[in-house]
Order: C-alpha cells, then sequence, then structure tokens
C-alpha cells in the first residue's frame, strides 16, 4: 500500500496556511509571541496555526502546551544575553515527533517539514526532537551561543 494516495498533489507535501506564515512574522518582526506552535490540517491538507504563546509565557509553558504523543512544528524566540552581556534572541524551529506518535504523523511531518521550514525566513536554528530532554532549554543555550 501506497502512503502517498491521492492525486498528482501528494507528493508535494502540504500547503501552508496564510494565517501561519503571518504569525511567523509576527513573532519574528514585532515579537507579538514568545512561541506558535503549528499543526498539519489533515482535511485542508495545510500547516495551520494551533496555539501561540505570549511574551510573558516560559519556556515551560511552550514545552507544556505541545501534545505528548502527536506530532508538532513549532518556533520558539528564545532570548538570552552573551558572555558581552548583549540581549540576543534566537528564533528556534523545533520539529516536536514524540516516539509513541502515531507512524502516519511521524511520516506525514518528516516529509512535509522541509517544505514548511523553507517557509519560516528567519529560523536561526532547527531541533528535532522525539522527547522533552532532547528540546531542555539547556539544548537551546548551547546551540544559541
Amino acid at each position: 500500500m501506497s502512503f502517498r494516495g491521492g492525486g498528482a498533489n501528494a507528493s508535494s507535501g502540504m500547503g501552508v496556511a496564510d494565517h501561519s506564515r503571518n504569525t511567523f512574522l509576527e513573532l519574528k518582526r514585532k515579537k507579538v509571541h514568545r512561541y506558535v506552535i503549528f499543526k498539519i490540517d489533515e482535511k485542508k491538507k495545510e500547516v495551520v496555526v494551533e496555539k501561540t504563546g505570549g511574551p510573558a509565557e516560559s519556556y515551560d509553558d511552550f514545552i507544556a502546551a505541545l501534545p505528548e504523543n502527536d506530532c508538532r512544528y513549532a518556533v520558539y524566540d528564545f532570548d538570552f544575553v552573551t558572555s558581552e552581556n548583549c540581549q540576543k534572541s534566537k528564533i528556534f524551529f523545533i520539529a516536536w515527533a514524540p516516539s509513541v506518535a502515531r507512524i502516519r504523523a511521524k511520516m506525514l511531518y518528516a516529509t512535509s517539514k522541509d517544505r514548511f521550514r523553507r517557509e519560516l525566513d528567519g529560523v536561526h536554528y532547527e531541533i528535532q526532537a522525539t522527547d522533552p530532554t532532547e528540546m531542555d532549554l539547556e539544548v537551546l543555550r548551547d546551540r544559541a551561543h
């Protein structure tokens, strides 16, 4: 049985909702979101915004907002202070694919990831995580410095 199914369009992966693109730009330019969590809407065949977190929300809030047993894409605006005492910000793209997620979901998110990631102009780093320890705050800190 072929995984792809559907018409000629199936191989191109998912579309990206304008709202998803715009929400990312709000995070990047206006800093109105600390994070954005995206999910694939299988009926619409596009990546849509599931949840946003305001600037005051913490990394723990972000982690808590990810489902334990399903895949998601997310962007997180990570603020930190450099050793020279400069305030900096780096945008992380996180591909969340917990080991307990359905195989089909993992495949769907894996095959659509690069295309979606290309739509998000301004991401500095990418992290793929199958459990929360792989996207611990320390991991972000190490990558950002």
